[in-house]
Formats: C-alpha cells, sequence, structure tokens
C-alpha cells in the first residue's frame, strides 16, 4: 500500500521486491500494526516523508534474505522492524546513548518503506527479537504503542497514581504493566466516549472519564497519548504537586497558553521522543515475562486505508493490525 501524495488514500499497487545491501535484512512481512503516527504520516501532520512510501512501522516478520556484511541474523528468523530504523552512531546523541535523538536517524515507514507490504528491508543491528510462540499480529502492538509507550511510562517514574490521557494501543497495553506493579491508572477519554472508558475499567482502570473531568484524587504522573496540546493544562491541573506531565506522541498539536499556577509546585512537563534499542529489548522482555495481550483488530492489507479511517474516526479499541495473506 503506497502513500504517494499526503492527505490522499494509500494505492494498492505492485512495487520491485528490494534487495538487501550491506547489514540490511529482507523481511516477509508477517503482520503490521498501525497507529496514530501513520495517521500523521499519511494526513499531513508530520510533512518530511519519503514519497512515494510505503507507510508502517510496527513489522513482524522472517528473514527471508541477509544482505552482504550482515552478522547474528539468519534466514527464517523473526524479526521485529520498529519505528526507528537506523541511527548515525556518530553524532552526540549516539555517543551519549540517545541514539533515539540522532540528528541523521532514519525511520520506518516515514523516511523507509515500511511494512505495508509482502516484504521490506530493514537494518539488521535495529531490529529486535520478539517471541515465536505468539501469533505475529498479537505482537505487532508491541513495536510502537508498546516500546514508545514503555518509554514514557519509564519517564513517569515510581507513580503510585498515574492518569493516561486517550486510551487506545498504548494506554491498552502500558496498564497491563502498570497493574502488575500495583500502579493505579485513571483513563481519561473524548467526552462522551463510554465505549473507551469501558474499555479502560475492563482493563483494570479505577476511574474513567472525560478529559475536563477531575480524578477522585490527585495524580503522581499523566501520560498524554492523545495528539492534543489542549490536554496538556488539563493534566497538569490534575497533577499533585511535584507531579510529572509526560507527552508521549511524536505530533501533538499547540498547546494553548495557560496560567502559571499550574506548573507552580515542582510540576513538571517532558515529551517522549522516539525510542531505543534498549527500550525495544527491555519492553519485549518485559511483555512476555508479564503475558501482555494486545487486544486487535486485524485488516487484510488492502483494506489498510479502512483501518486508517477507521482510527481516524476513535472507533477502534485497543490495536489495527494489517496481516499479510
Amino acid at each position: 500500500m503506497v502513500l504517494e501524495c499526503q492527505g490522499q488514500p494509500l494505492r494498492l499497487a505492485d512495487i520491485a521486491k528490494p534487495r538487501p545491501g550491506p547489514g540490511q535484512l529482507l523481511v516477509r512481512v508477517e503482520a503490521c500494526a498501525l497507529c496514530r503516527t501513520d495517521l500523521h504520516v499519511v494526513d499531513g501532520d508530520l510533512r518530511e516523508p519519503k514519497l512515494p512510501l510505503v507507510p508502517g512501522h510496527q513489522i513482524v516478520g522472517v528473514v527471508e534474505e541477509v544482505g552482504p556484511e550482515t552478522v547474528a541474523v539468519a534466514p527464517g528468523e523473526r524479526v521485529g522492524v520498529p519505528w526507528l530504523g537506523q541511527a548515525c552512531g556518530q553524532c552526540r546523541y549516539c555517543l551519549a546513548a540517545q541514539e533515539n535523538l540522532c540528528d541523521h536517524a532514519i525511520y520506518t515507514g516515514y523516511t523507509r518503506d515500511g511494512g505495508l507490504a509482502e516484504f521490506c528491508l530493514a537494518d539488521a543491528r535495529f531490529c529486535l527479537r520478539p517471541p515465536r510462540d505468539k501469533p505475529a499480529t498479537a505482537i505487532a502492538p508491541w513495536l510502537c504503542a508498546g516500546l514508545i509507550g514503555y518509554r514514557a511510562l519509564r519517564m513517569a517514574g515510581q507513580a503510585a497514581r498515574l492518569g493516561f490521557y486517550g486510551f487506545g494501543a498504548a494506554a491498552h497495553l502500558l496498564i497491563q504493566i502498570a497493574r502488575q506493579r500495583g500502579q493505579q491508572v485513571c483513563a481519561f477519554t473524548r467526552t462522551g466516549d463510554q465505549a473507551s472508558q469501558t474499555f479502560a475499567r475492563r482493563l483494570g482502570a479505577i476511574w474513567a472519564g472525560a478529559a475536563d473531568e477531575p480524578p477522585p484524587e490527585a495524580l503522581d504522573a499523566a501520560l498524554i497519548f492523545a495528539p492534543a496540546g489542549e490536554l496538556v493544562p488539563l493534566a497538569l491541573k490534575a497533577v499533585r504537586k511535584g507531579g510529572h506531565v509526560v507527552c508521549a506522541g511524536i505530533h501533538m498539536s499547540d498547546i494553548p497558553a495557560f496560567p502559571y499556577a499550574l506548573l507552580w509546585g515542582e510540576r513538571s512537563v517532558s515529551s517522549v521522543a522516539n525510542l531505543t534499542r534498549q527500550d525495544g529489548q527491555e519492553f519485549l522482555a518485559l511483555a512476555h515475562a508479564i503475558r501482555i495481550e494486545a487486544e486487535t483488530t486485524i485488516f487484510p492489507l488492502e483494506q489498510a486505508n479502512q483501518a486508517l479511517a477507521a482510527m481516524r474516526r476513535g472507533e477502534l479499541q485497543g490495536a489495527a493490525v494489517v496481516k499479510m495473506a
């Protein structure tokens, strides 16, 4: 499925099967989950994609072919291909173990073709090793909703009471970690979104309501997954003094002006940018150990536009996953 112009639907097309270069893998895609970043790419919120582009960056597949000078990976192995497709290894951020901030990074499904295809290329060094005892459709949402959500959860520190603003693919995975750790979760959704609130309660949220409602008690930290800047002042109002607000999306609408009193009291606001390979290794091990389960709606490749439209309208609970035939 090819994006030729932002703001337009993807087009089903036959393209040449890629050949792996040095250090690369040719991956036969089993499944590719979709997330809101894919919507931002398709809709034009993220404005520097490679065009034409095959989107998709939560890829689970099997190595079909190994390029020259590629070590430690063999044909037939299962790999996960995440958003961070490559980092330079030489800039100040890479040298400081902050490859997620690399000045010259390549991103899967944005500046490199992604997983909405039968095959994709991947840098072997940046592929992850997902378990083989679960279906690819169950693991694919781990590769971004899980990974970047996990980074956001870690930035929240040892919060006893968490608020999740937007209860979608990431939040429904992270609440499983939070409950295992004994943390309480309050879920904030769009006004009137009873389906998402019911979904959150079913997964263990102690409270669920609209984003502009106050939680029953002040939060220790709030994680914002919805790309809506107006949620930042609301989250600051909901956290206690010394509390932390983490903006977990790669794109967010402008944050409106708010009174300094909301920030005062040593409250803080930070953002999550991309992920590191260490994030991936830690999260996959944790997700497998505590048996995180993704709730998915599965679409065939040719219905990727319908999957994106359903996400855009907020109709899905959990994650949308495209499964290859």
